[in-house]
């Protein structure tokens, strides 16, 4: 397996730790979103959508959008598990992992910031306090959602709500976000992060980090 990946995407983190947690082996290739990479006619041809992550499986067949490349890797190497098999528990997983990846990210993504300074004349400053806004929605979302615990989200094990949730902390810190009004979301980057294969998929552990 390939997989195209920017290493401070918050969403090829997701995938990088879904992958690390089934114990499947990849090799992992750049695409360095910051210079337009993504746009070139070489990653056209992988993804049509310009995104990453991008999962090519050996066959050559190709797998896009984070959530979906997670759920297929659920389905061919089902541990550990990524939902539940209960209805109900599935259910709110997902509505916790979507409330990040639907409702937060898409709006804070390097394609919208870039309209909001194209087109609208935002500052570096107002994208910061954009990123922040929707982060803030979100996450207050959260807490009204998860119940409590003492590690995980929804249990003693790392789902994709979590993936989903660690990985916007990142971002999270990276713009300055306060996450002290939000215990449950602190609890669960803290426990996600003292899970080796998660660990090892957060962006300061790739060997691009701090480049672009």
């Amino acid at each position: 397996m390939i997989l195209h990946s920017y290493w401070r995407s918050t969403t090829s983190f997701r995938v990088r730790a879904a992958l690390n947690l089934k114990g499947v082996s990849y090799t992992s290739v750049s695409v360095d979103l910051p210079s337009g990479e993504q746009h070139g006619d070489a990653y056209r041809a992988i993804n049509p959508g310009y995104g990453v992550p991008a999962l090519v499986l050996d066959d050559g067949t190709v797998l896009t959008q984070s959530l979906a490349i997670i759920d297929y890797l659920d389905a061919i190497y089902p541990e550990p598990p990524m939902l539940s098999s209960d209805p109900v528990q599935r259910a709110r997983q997902l509505a916790a992992a979507l409330t990040i990846a639907t409702d937060v990210h898409p709006v804070n993504n390097l394609r919208v910031l870039a309209e909001l300074e194209g087109r609208f004349g935002a500052s570096d400053d107002d994208k910061v306090s954009w990123m922040r806004h929707w982060m803030a929605k979100g996450f207050a979302a959260l807490e009204a959602l998860l119940p409590g615990g003492e590690s995980f989200a929804f249990g003693d094990a790392p789902d994709l709500a979590d993936l989903c949730i660690v990985a916007q902390c990142v971002n999270a810190h990276r713009f300055g976000m306060p996450l002290a009004p939000y215990p449950k979301v602190t609890r669960i980057e803290a426990a996600c992060l003292s899970v080796p294969e998660i660990a090892a998929a957060a962006p300061d552990a790739q060997p691009e980090a701090g480049v672009g």
